[in-house]
């Protein structure tokens, strides 16, 4: 495989370079964010290790703009910071594993060859439900062929419903991802915004899709 490895301290880089060299992989160093950047946006890599706390570019901002920038391969971060918001975080950027430091190099190797192994990711340009259609890249709504008007944050909604089709939203999800708020406003902006997206996806066709879970969500499905 070829890695590339992004890590400011040279003895771990050092340790971790040698090690997976001696298991015959390719490996390619940065002792930067930004110039981990530059190779993981300009390079062919099957893995990417990324430390957290890097100098000019921190990792979360580096695998933030490698995947706004259409890079897809798998990202393990390694770090000190093992706090369970730290690795939501990190898995939020766009990490697929995340390993803490100190770490056994066997278990470091086991998590590079899982993330070698997995399918690549396919990106999705067009989401449905029934006869209701998104196109991601053009940002049109159509239902049974008929265009239908949303507005920015009815678009968002229906998207990250649809993206979660037969699965229970919930309020705070729709808050947290739509208006990034991470608190309750206190106001009805989301059950809202749902009523109008309902009168546009639903209004005079013979199936709703929108339906309200009472006392969990919301839901965009085929069926009752």
């Amino acid at each position: 495989m070829k890695i590339l490895l992004v890590e400011d301290d040279k003895q771990t880089s050092d340790y971790i370079s040698k090690g997976l060299r001696e298991h015959g992989h390719v490996v390619d160093r940065a002792d930067n964010g930004r110039d981990g950047l530059y190779l993981a946006t300009g390079e062919k890599y099957d893995v990417i290790i990324v430390d957290r706390m890097l100098p000019a570019m921190d990792g979360l901002s580096l695998v933030k703009a490698a995947r706004a920038s259409q890079v897809r391969t798998p990202v393990l971060f390694l770090t000190t910071m093992g706090g369970i918001d730290d690795r939501v975080n990190g898995l939020e950027a766009g990490g697929d594993d995340y390993l803490v430091k100190p770490f056994a190099f066997a278990e470091l190797l086991a998590r590079v060859g899982a993330l070698a192994r997995r399918p690549p990711i396919v990106a999705t340009t067009s989401l449905s439900v029934g006869d209701l259609q998104v196109d991601l890249l053009t940002r049109t709504v159509t239902r049974a062929g008929r265009r239908l008007d949303l507005l920015a944050q009815e678009f968002k909604i229906l998207e990250y419903l649809m993206r979660h089709a037969g699965e229970v939203v919930t309020r705070t999800m729709l808050l947290e991802k739509v208006w990034d708020f991470h608190f309750d406003p206190k106001t009805n902006i989301v059950e809202t915004h749902i009523s109008r997206l309902r009168s546009k996806i639903d209004k005079g066709f013979d199936k709703p899709l929108l339906h309200t879970v009472r006392g969990a969500g919301y839901v965009i499905r085929t069926q009752d």
